[in-house]
Order: structure tokens, then C-alpha cells, then sequence
């Protein structure tokens, strides 16, 4: 997948192809949930593409409410050939997988983000190289990012290092997993409550929002429990000389400081342009038999 993302990027950006692989194709967009990258960049790039993509908001379509998961899973799928669905709950996506006749992707739930991980790892292929042997240090909130990383970083041969307040520690059966994937690619995968410990000699210092859409009741609280856990200069003099920022956006100034977010070493505008190509890549792989022709990179 990363792999022809970055081909559909080098010949599309770079090398000013017209590549017209989803022509004749439509997409179903369903939002619960608002967002500027993963709207923008499945419309924008689905169309670059020749298909049609469609938006649904909650005003359109009221997931499991005027009608059942079941009955729009089958509506969607005789109308169009795939579904993006960003969500509140895992559990719709997993009704609609089960019920439709086409794919249907995770634009986010509250258990797992994995497209925005693709751009993560994108933005990390392009600028070191290789993914194999990088650690990644991830301080913050044990959410949906987080518990896509966990389940994919060792798959690529990469450490994981995560720093959580007491309370907001990922979810323990991904963790078991998490575990489990460390030990078979041979990896290490460490959980604390120490921010400077999980950024110590990393590669890549990641955070993302402390409160999620659907917490804001938990603001105050959440707030007062991840004092320290600001992403600072003085956490990236513990990393490893060569390190870099990344942040899914939008940041909020508690999460990450100025100084880093806007640095030179911080990601976080390459990584959000990625999240165009990356989902690209994921529609072509669905939809279509194209082939990369650009050399395979070192991943």
C-alpha cells in the first residue's frame, strides 16, 4: 500500500500524470463525524482519479436511526462501488462490512484511525528512508492512533515506546496483540506513565488530541491529567539526534509547543498532504488491478 502510494504520488505530483484508474467509479462518504484532512483528501483524491465521490453527513444519512445498518449497508452497496465510513463506533463499521457487498474503509471509529497511519508511515518512508529499525515514541492519549500503531509498527520492524497518564492507557486487548506482533517480528514495545522515558532515544515523537470529538464533557479532567505531557524541545533533547515530529492535526498549543510544532524537524504538513496519497493508494487497490511502476522503495 505504501508502496503505490508513493508510485500514484510520484506520477501524479511529480511527473504530472493524468491517471484516470477510478473513472466510471462512485464512493459513499459517510460522516458522523466533522474533519478538514479525511474529507478533503478522499473527495480530492478520488476525483484526481476520475470517480465520483459522494458526502453524506448526518443530515443525509442517520446511521441505524431512520433506517438499519443492514438495510444501508445493501442501499450502498447496489449504488456505489465502496464505502468510506468515519463514525463514532466500531461496531457500525463492522455491521456494514458484514452486510455490504462492497468494501467498506475505516475513516475513523473510536477504536482505530489506520488511514491516517498510512500517511504516518508514508511521511516517515520518505524522510528516513527505510521504516525498519526506527522507534517510535508516542506520548499522549491511548486512542484510535495509538491502537493503530500498535497494531501495525511491528509488521514493519519498528519499536514502540508509548507514555500514557494513569487512566488513559490503550486498550488491553490491543495491547495483547500489540505484544504478541513485537514478539513475532522482534521488536520491543514498551508501555509507561513517563513522557521523557517513552521520547528517549526516539525517532519519531508522536502525540494527537488530548480530547477527541464526543469528550468534551471531559475536558477539564482530561486536562489536569495530562499535565506534562506537552511535546516540548525539552523532550525531543532525550530523542534520538535525528528525530522528527509527527501529529495527526488539528493541534491544540497543550499538546505540542510552538518551538517543535513549527521547527524544522516537525512533519506534520508533509504527513497531512500524504493523507491524500495514501488513501489514493487504498481506493486503487480495491477498485482497480493497477500496478506500481515505480521502483519499490526500502520499507
Amino acid at each position: 500500500m505504501l508502496w503505490l502510494s508513493a508510485d500514484l504520488k510520484f506520477r501524479i505530483k511529480q511527473k504530472g500524470e493524468y491517471l484516470p484508474l477510478l473513472q466510471g467509479k462512485s464512493l459513499g462518504m459517510i460522516f458522523e463525524k466533522r474533519s478538514t484532512r479525511t474529507r478533503l483528501s478522499t473527495e480530492t483524491g478520488f476525483a484526481l482519479l476520475g470517480g465520483h465521490p459522494c458526502f453524506l453527513t448526518t443530515q443525509d444519512i442517520h446511521l441505524g436511526v431512520n433506517e438499519s445498518l443492514m438495510d444501508t449497508a445493501r442501499v450502498l452497496s447496489s449504488m456505489t462501488d465502496a464505502v468510506l465510513a468515519r463514525v463514532y463506533k466500531q461496531s457500525d463499521l463492522d455491521i456494514l462490512a458484514k452486510e455490504a457487498s462492497i468494501p467498506i474503509i475505516n475513516g475513523l471509529s473510536d477504536l482505530y484511525h489506520p488511514i491516517q497511519i498510512l500517511a504516518d508511515y508514508l511521511t516517515l518512508q520518505e524522510h528516513y528512508g527505510s521504516l525498519k529499525g526506527l522507534t517510535l515514541s508516542w506520548i499522549g492519549d491511548g486512542n484510535n492512533i495509538l491502537h493503530s500503531i500498535m497494531m501495525s509498527a511491528a509488521k514493519f520492524g519498528m519499536h514502540l515506546q508509548v507514555a500514557t497518564p494513569k487512566g488513559y492507557e490503550p486498550d488491553p486487548s490491543i495491547t495483547k496483540l500489540a505484544e504478541q506482533y513485537a514478539k513475532e517480528n522482534g521488536t520491543k514495545l514498551s508501555l509507561m506513565n513517563d513522557p521523557l522515558e517513552a521520547a528517549r532515544g526516539g525517532n519519531a515523537l508522536i502525540t494527537d488530541t488530548w480530547i477527541s470529538m464526543g469528550q468534551e464533557e471531559e475536558k477539564k479532567k482530561r486536562l489536569q491529567a495530562f499535565q506534562g505531557y506537552q511535546v516540548t524541545m525539552k523532550t525531543a533533547k532525550v530523542a534520538a539526534s535525528d528525530w522528527t515530529f509527527l501529529h495527526c492535526l488539528p493541534r491544540k498549543p497543550e499538546e505540542v509547543d510552538d518551538e517543535v510544532f513549527y521547527s524544522p524537524r516537525s512533519l506534520v504538513f508533509p504527513e497531512a498532504e500524504n493523507r491524500k496519497w495514501t488513501i489514493m493508494a487504498v481506493m486503487v487497490s480495491l477498485l482497480t488491478d493497477y500496478s506500481p511502476q515505480l521502483q519499490k522503495p526500502k520499507f
